[in-house]
């Protein structure tokens, strides 16, 4: 069903990141000990998470999901780069690209769904602090993550099958490190009009729509913290949402430059840069800067540290 021709299955070649220079050698070896620091500081997360019974709360079973889908986004495409470049081959199959791509999706739209889920617990957190235990109970945050996973998985799917359905009669070069969706399609030589329709609606529902809910939530946090008297009640209130307001700022702000730009303004430069940033950068900063803004998960942390030299 992927392919209409023995053609369109061929093998795709990734242009990559890197050549055999030494400038772009040491960027190599940089990137992978970036690699090596998100896995580490994810993988961290989610155990402090499952391991502390004192985070075992709907805002920390949120953010373990965050840190799985960041974890599996790095592998998604880290991992590959890698081995083409160590390899000199740079090539992937046809079934590979459809699984990358459809793994990079749907992990992208889970994470922008549970950015925009995690602000509402932050809304009701700042502003319904009375009533938290049943506006946000486990069974809500559980529906948060399956909805956020679900949905996106989904448009994924949906996009796959269209774009692997396209021939691919032209160049098999696909100008990015991995099988980015609008860089294959760029290879497609057949009618995209039903992808264009597609990837429009899927913007607005994973991207527009996610930052519009993400806005009004702080709105009400940000007027609800201007109605507060006391000092100490406001700088609680923003260390409350700090971390997460500065993880959706990265993230959005990658996905904008990415993805909302008219095609006539993007450049295959241009593409890797934002895509870097997303799935490279991001993954590795949100591990440092929940654990390093956020108290209790520094202090978890604090403790298993202290634990492991007792022991």
């Amino acid at each position: 069903m992927w392919g209409r021709n023995q053609t369109s299955l061929a093998d795709f070649i990734l242009e990559g990141l890197f050549d055999d220079s030494l400038t772009h050698l040491f960027l190599f070896s940089l990137t992978m000990v970036v690699f090596l620091v998100a896995v580490g500081g994810n993988s961290l997360t989610i155990l402090l998470i499952c391991a502390d019974p004192r985070l075992h709360m709907p805002m920390y079973f949120l953010l373990s999901q965050l840190s799985l889908m960041d974890l599996m986004h790095v592998f998604t495409t880290i991992p590959k780069m890698a081995t083409n470049y160590l390899s000199g081959k740079r090539s992937i199959s046809f079934v590979g690209c459809a699984v990358q791509h459809f793994l990079y999706l749907s992990l992208g739209g889970a994470e922008c769904l549970l950015l925009a889920l995690m602000s509402y617990d932050r809304y009701v957190a700042i502003c319904h602090p009375l009533h938290y235990a049943v506006l946000m109970s486990r069974r809500v945050g559980l529906m948060m993550a399956v909805v956020s996973w679900l949905g996106a998985s989904i448009n994924s799917l949906i996009h796959t099958l269209i774009v692997m359905h396209f021939p691919f009669c032209g160049s098999r070069k696909i100008h990015h490190f991995y099988c980015e969706l609008p860089a294959v399609v760029k290879l497609a030589c057949g009618d995209i009009s039903v992808y264009e329709i597609t990837a429009y609606i899927s913007t607005v529902v994973l991207l527009l729509l996610p930052i519009i809910f993400v806005s009004i939530s702080y709105g009400a946090i940000l007027r609800s913290i201007i109605r507060m008297r006391s000092a100490g009640s406001k700088r609680h209130a923003f260390a409350t949402c700090s971390s997460h307001l500065t993880v959706v700022s990265l993230w959005f702000g990658a996905c904008i430059f990415s993805y909302m730009r008219r095609r006539s303004q993007r450049t295959p430069l241009q593409d890797k840069v934002g895509s870097v940033f997303y799935s490279f950068i991001t993954p590795t900063l949100n591990p440092l800067i929940y654990t390093l803004r956020n108290k209790d998960v520094a202090k978890a942390l604090k403790k298993l540290l202290q634990t492991d030299i007792i022991k």
